[in-house]
């Protein structure tokens, strides 16, 4: 939190018997909370009035939240559709991509400004790209790193960038920061990052072979994903960054293992945010998010915080199994929220 937008000057406004004079205040534009207009003259030393936003806690170490902003950001739901934008028609020719506005907000939450945020599975730059709108949408520009070892998703991040930028100058705005996506193996590049240099690992997994399909109203049919084939064969390309493996247990174990390696770069006070979606498939619904935090807690030196839900309301219905069974319509995905295990 910068100094220059904190305020703790307020000339305190009284009645004639010398009380606080709430109406008089409102009039003379004084800051208002959550109805209640903030005498900043009685604020606590380690406490200042951000304008427009609350007060703000010097003390906090999570984030640069104020408190009403922390109150809002403490909801285990998000229910936001987040519309299609930055260049969405480029970035969906990846299937798993992430709104990158819905990065900048989680970006907010577990980070401050200035802060390095790291995605090892970046796909088509999401998290990179929210880290980017945080110096223009949120409390300030953070230095995101992301791996990608498909080729044309780092080309692909690029491109969207540039055409972005264009935009945004033609309409006078500013322009995005560039941040580095670095192409390779998640499991090799991430010798290159120090320890405990990270203070936020955000991302979004490659999924489990079940993945492959997409159920439609017609139990016959089916639509190819565009994350990859994953049939189990040993051979194949079985996860959306090309690593992982054919059975769940073998991807469950994979995944593990790899965040108890990227917890090492994770700073003490830091945080790993992990976006993961249950499944339905065989009548059967695959917990996927519950099974992917026990593993990754019995492994890494992690221990699960939070788990939020982001209930996109905008997303299409389908009426899957009527009127013979019910099959759920999946409209949300998990979002795990980490911390490392004290010492």
């Amino acid at each position: 939190m910068d100094d220059g937008d904190c305020h703790r000057q307020s000339r305190l406004v009284t009645d004639d018997d010398g009380a606080f004079d709430a109406e008089r205040a409102q009039e003379e534009s004084l800051p208002i909370e959550d109805g209640e207009v903030i005498d900043t003259s009685e604020l606590a030393d380690h406490q200042c009035y951000v304008e427009g936003r609350g007060v703000y806690d010097e003390r906090n170490r999570v984030n640069d939240l104020t408190g009403r902003e922390w109150k809002y950001a403490t909801k285990s739901v998000i229910a936001e559709g987040y519309p299609p934008d930055v260049q969405h028609d480029l970035r969906s020719e990846h299937g798993g991509q992430k709104p990158p506005r819905l990065c900048a907000d989680l970006i907010d939450r577990f980070s401050k400004a200035g802060d390095t945020v790291l995605d090892p599975f970046a796909g088509v730059g999401g998290t990179l790209l929210g880290a980017s709108f945080c110096e223009h949408e949120g409390t300030g520009l953070r230095e995101a790193i992301g791996f990608e070892r498909n080729e044309r998703w780092v080309d692909l991040y690029a491109e969207v960038l540039e055409r972005e930028n264009e935009e945004r100058r033609a309409r006078g705005e500013p322009s995005l920061a560039e941040q580095e996506l670095r192409c390779g193996d998640c499991a090799d590049l991430i010798d290159g990052i120090e320890d405990d240099s990270v203070d936020l690992l955000l991302t979004d997994v490659p999924y489990w072979h079940m993945d492959e399909l997409e159920q439609t109203r017609n139990e016959h049919e089916t639509r190819e994903s565009k994350l990859g084939a994953f049939d189990g064969d040993e051979e194949a390309d079985t996860s959306a960054n090309g690593d992982g493996s054919g059975t769940k247990a073998e991807w469950l174990e994979d995944m593990a293992a790899k965040f108890d390696r990227f917890a090492d770069a994770v700073t003490p006070e830091g945080h790993v945010v992990v976006f993961i979606g249950d499944m339905y498939r065989e009548q059967s619904y695959e917990f996927l998010s519950a099974e992917l935090a026990r593993a990754i807690e019995s492994t890494a030196p992690l221990t699960l915080a939070a788990n939020l839900v982001w209930y996109d309301p905008t997303k299409d219905l389908h009426v899957y199994g009527y009127p013979f069974s019910f099959v759920p319509s999946m409209v949300h995905q998990n979002i795990l929220v980490f911390r490392l295990e004290d010492e």
